[in-house]
């Protein structure tokens, strides 16, 4: 069975653990919508259609050709995301309630889970961070990867053709996700899509049923800003090199699916997040919260994500 988190918020009876799935859901545009699938194990083992086997039309008393279709073998490891949650008993004591204390705290803290959650969701590489999973940018590739320009390609630019050629571009973004669910881009970005909507249309401001969240959408699909890693930096920068620009950003297409024959990206978790109150310590006078989450990412099919690179905030 697949949830996201705000389901399972909702289907949880421990007031503590469901407050903090509903902390990931509001601090997250990826937690608030990804399924999780509930997998066993630490591993998910799954097989991709290499080839299909062949048919053919016969005549009658004709025998047929047989032949099979072949399969590469795939697997998705598990990883441990999580943290520990302290508060002083001297805080406790002089600064207020012990439950809106460890509340405070606890609420940080997965603010920065969800933050690293979703960093790597775009930008993990198990080659940097052996411990994390790899993100959207390290596993698409060919088609699935789309040059805007080739020295990048603004988005509103001179204002009459460019807007045009960037929705063009667009276009063919979704295109390469059949049924996307959502875009994700750079808040610059957004905001230059915005301006760019009131020129030639297509961009509307709407209140997500899903969230709640007031959006703006291309053809009806909502475009999120990732926001930025723990260290402030952004998960999305404006940075990446195209041609001769240095200032260029990515805009990424991702189809959500609940499992294996959805053909999409699917997250995958052993027991869902874990929130555990281990009360006061004997090694130090403090209380402790600890929050552990086993998941990981798999996109499933060749066409459950894409991205747009070479994109010009300008």
């Amino acid at each position: 069975m697949a949830l996201t988190l705000s389901e399972a918020a909702k289907l949880s009876t421990d007031d503590l653990q469901r407050g903090v799935l509903e902390t990931f859901v509001q601090a997250s545009p990826v937690l608030d919508r990804i399924p999780f699938l509930t997998i066993q194990g630490n591993a998910y083992a799954y097989n991709e259609e290499a080839t299909l086997p062949g048919v053919e039309f016969r005549n009658v008393n004709e025998a047929y050709s047989e032949s099979t279709g072949t399969v590469n073998q795939k697997s998705e490891a598990l990883v441990i995301l999580g943290g520990d949650a302290d508060v002083d008993t001297f805080i406790v004591k002089t600064r207020g309630n012990l439950n809106e204390q460890r509340a405070i705290q606890t609420a940080m803290k997965v603010k920065a889970l969800s933050y690293k959650f979703q960093d790597h969701f775009i930008n993990g590489d198990t080659a940097v961070d052996p411990k994390g999973f790899d993100g959207l940018k390290k596993r698409l590739t060919g088609a699935q990867v789309i040059d805007a320009g080739t020295n990048g390609l603004p988005i509103i630019g001179n204002g009459s053709t460019d807007p045009l050629v960037f929705f063009d571009k667009l276009d063919e973004l979704m295109a390469a996700v059949p049924g996307a669910d959502v875009l994700y881009a750079n808040a610059a970005v957004i905001a230059k899509l915005k301006s760019a909507g009131r020129r030639v249309g297509g961009v509307d401001l709407v209140r997500e049923d899903l969230t709640g969240k007031r959006v703006i959408t291309w053809n009806g699909v909502p475009v999120l800003d990732l926001g930025q890693t723990p260290a402030g930096a952004d998960i999305l920068p404006r940075t990446e090199t195209q041609g001769s620009a240095s200032n260029a950003s990515s805009i990424y297409a991702v189809k959500f699916g609940r499992a294996e024959g959805d053909q999409a990206v699917t997250g995958l978790t052993n027991g869902g997040v874990d929130v555990r109150d281990l009360g006061e310590q004997d090694v130090k006078p403090v209380y402790r919260t600890r929050i552990e989450f086993f998941t990981g990412l798999a996109v499933f099919g060749g066409k459950g994500a894409a991205r747009l690179k070479g994109v010009l905030a300008a």
